[in-house]
């Protein structure tokens, strides 16, 4: 397993991070053996780090965490999150250490290596999105965060860096955060390139380049796409987390990617894999799984390495074409 750097934290990051989410949901809808077999499996591969959240089950991936990880000698990175819910009578840094605070009992641990604000960012606040104000402003989220970083309980802080392009990078571009959790895969990478005219959909607007150019570390999610790029079986937790898309069209837009790849860069799950970790500014490709073979799977794909250019190539023609729609 490669590792690579995590921004200008000084961390070696496996390139393939463990997540514990719900669409995957391993370690929320598994049986104890199962979980206990994933995380030796993972360790074993090289997989250092591993990413849950107190919404994830709710709490049952941070619950199965802590028992898993009291069982072995190994350390991995342990990474969580926290949302901010604008309607609390609590201050931002309360809600925050409360929700931290819950976190580390479910952990069974004294501190995270990483907690993340779960929210989105976006001009206007309004049901999970909060405004960069809300972020760098007097009292505001990241003066929470610096507070629990004082306090021992957490080593970095990171975003969630959805919904508005110019809204998150903001944040990164205001040196208080360390890492951003940032929506890339092979529907759409608008986060790490610039698109060509003919393609259409949400633009993150090459915030990976922000994070680059500012030390801060990314952790790509939704690389399979929520699994619309690991199968045509459906499972019903395909909730789409960017605008401008909905299933219909990621189905769509898949079938265009795989037809123009064919299989000889692997299963589809590990071709979609492989393109993420193509891209030199990512961190790690979080990602999550809902069975022993789709970790087998996601290991072998990151021993074949990225794809070669030729594949890429033919990637960025079918984004010119709209993915066969123009």
């Amino acid at each position: 397993m490669q590792q690579r750097d995590f921004g200008k934290t000084g961390l070696k990051v496996s390139e393939m991070i463990f997540g514990g989410g719900n669409v995957g949901g391993l370690l929320i809808r598994q049986d104890d053996d199962t979980k206990r077999k994933a995380i030796r499996t993972a360790l074993d591969a090289g997989i250092n780090w591993i990413d849950t959240a107190a919404s994830y089950g709710p709490e049952i991936s941070e619950e199965s965490l802590g028992w898993l990880l009291e069982e072995i000698d190994d350390t991995p990175f342990v990474s969580t999150k926290f949302r901010i819910h604008l309607d609390s009578p609590d201050d931002f840094a309360t809600q925050i250490e409360n929700s931290l605070r819950g976190s580390l009992k479910r952990l069974r641990r004294d501190s995270v290596d990483l907690l993340q604000l779960h929210n989105h960012i976006a001009p206007e606040a309004g049901g999970r999105a909060i405004t960069v104000d809300h972020v760098l402003g007097p009292n505001g989220v990241a003066d929470g965060l610096d507070r629990l970083r004082d306090k021992g309980l957490i080593r970095f802080a990171g975003i969630t860096a959805l919904n508005d392009a110019e809204s998150v990078r903001a944040v990164i571009e205001s040196g208080r955060i360390d890492s951003a959790q940032i929506y890339y895969n092979i529907l759409n990478p608008s986060a790490g390139q610039a698109m060509p005219d003919g393609w259409q959909g949400h633009d993150l607007g090459n915030i990976i380049g922000s994070c680059k150019a500012n030390g801060v570390a990314v952790m790509a999610i939704r690389v399979l796409a929520a699994g619309v790029l690991a199968t045509t079986e459906r499972h019903g937790r395909e909730g789409m987390i960017t605008k401008e898309t909905d299933l219909a069209n990621e189905e769509r837009s898949a079938m265009a990617i795989l037809d123009a790849l064919g299989s000889e860069y692997g299963t589809p799950a590990q071709t979609a894999l492989r393109f993420a970790i193509s891209h030199p500014d990512l961190s790690g490709a979080i990602v999550g799984m809902a069975e022993l073979s789709h970790l087998d799977e996601a290991l072998a794909a990151v021993a074949l390495g990225p794809l070669p250019q030729e594949a890429l190539d033919r990637i960025q023609a079918v984004y010119a074409a709209n993915f066969g729609a123009s």
